[in-house]
């Protein structure tokens, strides 16, 4: 429990932070206008307000369709990435340090090749992040150069204003490298295909159009081909040539370049469907339809001359909400306005479907459509690792300046010591320009230049070398290479690999990132009776499960009654085969055939007549298949019509008001007459139609009704027989509900004429109504939605991508919090985060829904408050002051309540009531969108938030913006200063990953959108496991443990000089010759490093990846920091300084003691020094070697190959002969290879520097081993062992990954106690122990708290998903209320903590145990055996899970 005073106070950010956190691409970035209404001018001239001085105000200019992701352009690449790259500290200095040495006062070789090295860092960092840029490029240019048709002569001008458009550059041709085997495709012209790929995305997917368009048809070709120019036609241009106002034809299977109107389509009812995939990432389509007043408006001609204009309200981020008017005869007095709302415009990047055309006008381009609006700009990522080292490197730079202060302060201290005594060779030292005080300053000068090596320039060179060989590391990891769509998973950013192995929270989007969006009907109850289906039923063909839309052979049924319209008729054709997953169930066959009784076949065909009738789902016919096609706005009203067609019940589509159902039971067509449409809303959860059977001698009314199981059974007929109905339909909801099904139920009634005349005109007054007409219609139809007779539910799975669950559940095992926030709504995201595992059966889940803060009574506010009491009462949040509102009597208010709770004697279970809380799992929020929207809007209510949301396991945000899944990312990582990944399929997710530490992007079937401005493209949600449970664990492992490294090897070198120091008057003199130190970093030491940052692995050799994946509690040392930070940054410090002071005074005073030549002169000072960086060489290489865990071959060769050229360096150099060029080491050869001090002082220097390192490894490793040491330890000691296998090790974990992840303990060690015997892991979010007795992993026990209400929903399913309002729904209801007015003659958190625990949290206690018995004895203990190598166990199956523990 965290106490009061850990509660973290919003933080201000110092000077330095704002600094560190400035944002170059703010100086290149317009500053973006805040939005305003836009009138747009069809036919007629712009009004003379317009213009100012004969040009176009710029408040009228509309901006440029051209969208632009990329960083950089030709101009401003030099300075914007010099901007960027001088953000590190280091190249600020390395930057001085070279303009220092162009100064002739400080004697070096050459000033302008000691400035090679910094150009080198800049030239590589630069051609890396350009060739990065070049990629964005080239995808912006395929999506700007995509084509559309657009509206030309006749007349035709466009006034209304846009302005320029940027310049686009990109190489003209693509590197022809590809992971997979694939071939190169040729773009046909325009006629030939046409491009199917949205903003921000990669190569336009080509698809080859089959229009047969009608003469007199918008898409005819006397329209097309534009075979005279003066005529209205249809001309191609880029995308980047749309303006607003222009008149666009859509044709299906386009891409919506802009956000546009629509004015006509080809349907009859100027309908048209859009696939919004790339927006939200649902792959079922939506309908839109056309303004009433401009359906007209179709060929060409009519379009050019007709005049109007429409008035649209301020462009805003909301891609659900945008209104406006179209507005005829505006000049004169006959003014008339048709209103337009989201519903009547299609988006950029959607794309239309199954519409042979539509023509629309533009209403918005460029950074004013919905899309970029909410798209962030592409920002400038850097990893946190390396935003650690610019302390790191500020330490050394203020250790630098020490060091050339004090040689700047000794020497002009001696220089004036000195100067004082009279001697010939000091005459004319106190000159201007050369004196004690001025050699003082130029000694600092020089003091900069001998030890800039604190500061190691090739450190940065090796960085993005090592990170650009991970980069292809994962590029070429066949275990992440999705082969059904040729994907491997892509680096687009090389910079932040390390960053994926800190990962502390994963935000997810839900659709097409979680699940497929692909709806299967698994079961049924109907009648007290389940039907479970047969095992998959795939139709030959088929091609997997599922489609968004479903689909059903067709065979001729005659008609009874007229002829069948040609929207349904069949044609004579065998049934085709279906490529979908089809319910089939013998039992129910043979039921619906009076196999089990006559009333239970009744109550079956009544079942599937409600499936198949109570929908607004189009039906469409395939003539060269013979295949009807389910055109719905829900994959789930898809499902359950394919489910009924399925079992015989086909619908056969609608003719206007007349519904046609094809039964098992007739050699007919049934017909219906819809009479009535009573819609879906949130509120309501519930849908119902009211339809007259159209049959000879039966006319008979039905109310046909489904939505979810407590509405529905609230509005049951009360009888013996029906509660008893109710109650067996209750457990069989029960059932499917833990199994993760989304469920509904189905019930209808029989209406008498009377009734019906009745109720029809209370309701056709309440659609009238001008004032809370929504009420009106809700009570109103409440009253005709009562006694109905139950018939059953259904139950269908959301299908998940493969390994979804299993990846959670080990993500929450690593101790990452996984956050979903999707569009869904809070059922329907219920439901997923049950069968994700995100929400486990014992979890309590707290719902937030509501208004803002001084609103309604419970507002989102109140609702988190009220929670913070209910469940975290001692958490100490509600002492903050900081989750108050400003007002202090509401503070006090707050604070009094809770003190007033706090004194009482009870536990705090009864401060909660209802046992709510008592559950043994922990606390999953959900919280909707309107909630949210409040939550955000105040400091307060944000801090609020965040303290609620980060105490809980996982927390799911539902009916989101794109918007809002940034602010909510944001909040987290601003907010905790933690490491955050955001992952999405959709351009609704491109902000959420771009406000994110890591942005991954799923790539493949649902678009590029997100792929393309993520940092990581994945292709299944499955290959975040190993990404970063192997990627990042190595990356951050080793590029740690590189970084630490090179400095310690360069302080050992720096040591040496500076110790030297001290007997060279501080005068900065080199003690080695200078040679050895220019190729320190380039020969003696680099490679160790090198190898170390490439090939390290720190458990085993050939088995790392496949532990790492097992065991994934093996994270927590990356996600806590442990492999990177000042503390190990502080210790190798100390470990060169060490090591450099034993290298310089053993070798030193080992010279100076004796003389080390045989002929008795003393040594020369090369000779002992050369010796020095000969040692120092030797122990840095085998320090790295020895700081390296996976020895290859290429580590071998590493570490010793330096070793190698400064001895045959050193043996060379020495014999080069002033003849050649002067050389301080001539003859070192002749006198250093004779001297025993040589090779005595190397041999004895080495173990005396690196000997108390070896030593305190070892001690750790015996005394204080981690899992890490233990597992390498097994390793060593029985390399047979498959320690991925052993389920001693990963079983017991594996049977318990659904609970809640306890962040305070190893979830291991609960599985593993020195008896061996399994504890399962308990939570610490504030349950109780289980006071019944009953099993805690019983599904019924998790509780559902909605905070807006205060009590538990009595819902035991979900209802379906549908789209609010939707023009499906208008459409019908819009029709039949024309013709009613026709008839009548009307009118028209484990909790969190501001310290984390960096203490070793141990997995395996009993194997540690074992080591330090046999440590001394030689007698490695004997590793765990799986069961099945048991004598006497089983073969096959694993251990017994061990029983709950009954208390928490």
């Amino acid at each position: 429990m965290v106490a009061p005073n850990a509660i973290r106070r919003p933080r201000k950010q110092s000077v330095w932070s704002r600094m560190v956190d400035f944002k170059v691409e703010d100086i290149f970035r317009k500053k973006q206008q805040p939005p305003k209404a836009r009138t747009i001018y069809i036919n007629e001239d712009l009004p003379q307000d317009a213009f100012n001085k004969g040009k176009v105000r710029k408040d009228w200019v509309f901006p440029s369709n051209q969208v632009v992701t990329s960083k950089y352009t030709p101009i401003t690449f030099l300075p914007r990435n010099l901007f960027e790259q001088f953000r590190r500290v280091a190249n600020i200095f390395f930057f001085g340090i070279a303009v220092l040495q162009f100064f002739s006062v400080f004697g070096t070789i050459s000033p302008g090749l000691v400035i090679l090295p910094l150009l080198a860092v800049l030239l590589i960092t630069a051609l890396k992040d350009g060739y990065e840029d070049i990629k964005r490029h080239q995808s912006d240019r395929s999506i700007n150069h995509s084509r559309i048709y657009r509206l030309e002569g006749g007349g035709w001008v466009n006034p209304n204003a846009t302005g320029e458009k940027a310049k686009q550059y990109s190489l003209g041709f693509s590197i022809p490298f590809k992971f997979g085997s694939g071939t190169t495709k040729v773009q046909p012209e325009m006629d030939e295909v046409k491009i199917e790929k949205g903003p921000n995305g990669g190569p336009p997917m080509l698809v080859v159009p089959d229009h047969n368009g009608l003469d007199g048809e918008p898409d005819s070709n006397r329209y097309l081909q534009g075979s005279d120019e003066k005529e209205a036609h249809w001309k191609t241009t880029m995308w980047e040539d749309v303006r607003v106002g222009d008149v666009l034809l859509v044709r299906s299977d386009d891409a919506i370049p802009a956000d546009i109107l629509i004015c006509s389509t080809s349907e009859e009812e100027n309908v048209c469907f859009i696939e919004t995939k790339n927006l939200d990432g649902e792959t079922n389509l939506k309908s839109r339809h056309g303004i009433g007043a401009l359906s007209h408006l179709r060929t060409p001609h009519d379009l050019a001359v007709a005049p109007f204009q429409i008035h649209m309200e301020p462009a805003v981020s909301n891609m659900y909400q945008w209104n406006g008017a179209v507005i005829f005869g505006a000049n004169g007095t006959d003014e008339q306005k048709q209103p337009v709302d989201i519903l009547n415009i299609m988006l950029r990047g959607t794309v239309m479907r199954n519409t042979r055309w539509a023509v629309g006008i533009v209403l918005a381009t460029g950074e004013d459509t919905k899309i970029v609006l909410n798209s962030g700009r592409t920002p400038s990522k850097r990893s946190k690792v390396e935003r650690q080292m610019n302390p790191q490197v500020m330490l050394n730079l203020l250790l630098l300046a020490v060091m050339a202060v004090v040689c700047a302060i000794v020497d002009s201290i001696l220089e004036r010591r000195g100067h004082n005594d009279i001697a010939p060779w000091e005459f004319g030292t106190s000159s201007k320009g050369d004196n004690p005080n001025i050699n003082g300053l130029i000694t600092f000068g020089n003091a900069l230049i001998t030890f800039q090596n604190v500061i190691p320039i090739s450190l940065y060179i090796s960085i993005e070398f090592v990170r650009t060989l991970q980069a292809a590391f994962i590029y070429f990891d066949r275990e992440m290479y999705y082969e059904k769509t040729d994907q491997p998973t892509l680096a687009r950013s090389w910079n932040l690999s390390d960053d994926l192995g800190q990962i502390e929270y994963v935000f997810s989007d839900k659709t097409g990132t979680l699940t497929q969006n692909v709806m299967i009907f698994r079961q049924c109850s109907v009648g007290g009776k389940v039907y479970k289906g047969d095992e998959a039923h795939v139709d030959e063909g088929g091609e997997g499960d599922g489609q968004e839309n479903g689909t059903h052979p067709l065979t001729e049924v005659p008609t009874a009654g007229t002829e069948s319209s040609s929207s349904t008729a069949a044609s004579a054709s065998s049934p085709k085969p279906s490529p979908i997953t089809k319910f089939v169930d013998s039992t129910l066959q043979a039921d619906l055939l009076g196999g089990s009784s006559p009333e239970h076949a009744r109550s079956l065909n009544g079942f599937f007549n409600v499936l198949a009738l109570c929908h607004t789902v189009l039906a469409s016919q395939d003539p060269d298949t013979g295949m009807i096609t389910y055109k719905a706005q829900s994959p789930d009203e898809a499902a359950l019509v394919q489910a009924a067609a399925d079992v015989g019940f086909i619908f056969r589509g609608r003719d206007r008001d007349i519904l046609k159902l094809q039964t098992p039971f007739a050699d007919h067509l049934e017909e219906y007459e819809l009479l009535n449409v009573l819609d879906f809303t949130s509120a309501r959860k519930r849908m119902s139609v009211i339809v007259r059977k159209l049959e000879e001698g039966d006319s008979r009314i039905f109310l046909l009704c489904k939505g979810a199981d407590n509405v529905i059974f609230d509005r049951v007929k009360a009888g013996p027989g029906s509660d008893e109905l109710k109650a067996k339909t209750g457990e069989d909801l029960d059932t499917f509900a833990s199994e993760g099904l989304r469920t509904l139920c189905l019930a209808y009634k029989v209406i008498s004429d009377e009734e019906y005349t009745d109720w029809a005109e209370r309701y056709h007054e309440a659609t009238v109504q001008l004032e809370d007409r929504d009420d009106h219609i809700e009570r109103v139809s409440d009253e005709i939605e009562q006694n109905l007779r139950l018939l059953g539910s259904t139950a269908i799975e959301d299908k998940l991508q493969d390994g979804v669950p299993e990846t959670i559940a080990d993500l929450k095992r690593a101790g990452i919090k996984v956050w979903v926030l999707t569009g869904d709504k809070l059922e329907t995201a219920i439901a997923i985060g049950q069968t994700t595992n995100l929400i486990a059966p014992t979890t309590n889940v707290i719902i937030v829904r509501g208004g803002e803060f001084g609103g309604e009574t419970k507002s989102a506010y109140d609702q988190m408050v009220t929670a913070v009491e209910n469940f975290f009462p001692e958490s100490g949040i509600l002492d903050s002051p900081w989750v108050h509102p400003p007002e202090s009597d509401r503070a006090s208010q707050h604070r009094s309540d809770r003190l007033s709770l706090r004194r009482m004697p009870t536990g705090a279970s009864s401060l909660v009531g209802h046992d709510n809380g008592d559950r043994p799992g922990g606390f999953v929020l959900v919280i909707d969108g309107a909630a949210l929207t409040h939550a955000l809007d105040e400091e307060f209510t944000r801090e609020m938030l965040l303290q609620l949301g980060t105490r809980c396991e996982a927390v799911i945000c539902c009916r989101v913006s794109p918007k809002q899944k940034a602010q909510v990312t944001s909040l987290i990582k601003e907010g905790l200063g933690v490491m955050t990944l955001a992952i999405g399929d959709g351009a609704n997710d491109v902000s959420m990953i771009q406000a994110a530490d890591i942005g991954v992007g799923i790539s493949g079937e649902e678009g590029l959108q997100a792929a393309n401005a993520s940092d990581y493209a994945i292709a299944q949600f499955r290959f975040l496991k190993r990404l970063l449970f192997v990627h990042g664990h190595w990356s951050y492992q080793r590029n740690g443990n590189m970084i630490v490294n090179f400095f310690y090897k360069n302080i050992v070198c720096i040591g040496v000089l500076w110790w030297y120091q001290i007997y060279c008057a501080w005068s900065t003199t080199y003690v080695f010759d200078y040679t050895y130190l220019l190729f320190w970093n380039v020969f003696w030491s680099l490679a160790p490093v090198i190898a170390m940052g490439i090939f390290d692995r720190v458990i085993v050799l050939h088995e790392d990846a496949e532990v790492l994946m097992a065991l994934p509690e093996l994270y927590r040392p990356g996600r806590e920091g442990r492999y990177f930070g000042l503390k190990l940054f502080t210790y190798y410090m100390w470990e060169g300084v060490y090591q450099s002071a034993v290298i310089f005074f053993f070798i030193y005073y080992a010279y100076m003691t004796t003389t080390s030549r045989n002929d008795g002169y003393n040594g020369y000072q090369f000779e002992f020094s050369t010796t020095m960086v000969m040692a120092a060489v030797i122990i840095v290489n085998l320090f790295n070697g020895l700081n390296t865990f996976a020895w290859t071959g290429w580590v071998w060769f590493s570490v010793s190959i330096g070793i190698i050229l400064v001895w045959a360096y050193t043996a060379i150099y020495s014999l080069i002969s002033p003849g050649w060029f002067h050389t301080w080491v001539y003859g070192n050869d002749h006198y250093l290879f004779q001297s025993a001090d040589f090779w005595f002082g190397i041999m004895i220097a080495t173990p005396l520097a690196i000997g108390p390192h070896y030593v305190f490894k070892a001690i750790k490793v015996l005394y204080y081993p981690d899992d890490i040491d233990m597992l390498r330890w097994l390793r060593k000691t029985h390399p047979e062992h498959d320690i991925a296998s052993d389920t001693q090790i990963t079983g017991r974990l594996t049977r318990t990954k659904s609970a809640p992840f306890d962040d305070t303990r190893s979830m291991v060690s609960s599985a593993f106690s020195d008896d061996n015997e399994a504890t399962p892991r308990r939570s610490t979010q504030g349950g109780r122990p289980s006071m019944d007795g009953r099993d805690p992993r019983d599904p019924r026990l998790g509780s559902r708290t909605d905070m807006s209400t205060g009590m538990p929903p009595s819902s035991r399913g979900f209802d379906f998903s549908m789209e609010e309002r939707g023009i499906a729904m208008q459409r019908v209801q819009s029709r039949l209320s024309e013709r009613h007015q026709s008839r009548v003659s009307l009118p028209g958190l484990a909790e969190p903590s501001t310290k984390r625990r960096r203490g070793s949290i141990h997995l395996f206690p009993a194997l540690r145990k074992s080591i330090r018995e046999k440590r001394f004895s030689g007698v490695p203990p004997v590793p765990a055996v799986p069961p099945e190598k048991v004598p006497g166990g089983p073969s096959n199956d694993p251990a017994p899970p061990a029983p709950p523990s009954p208390t928490r």
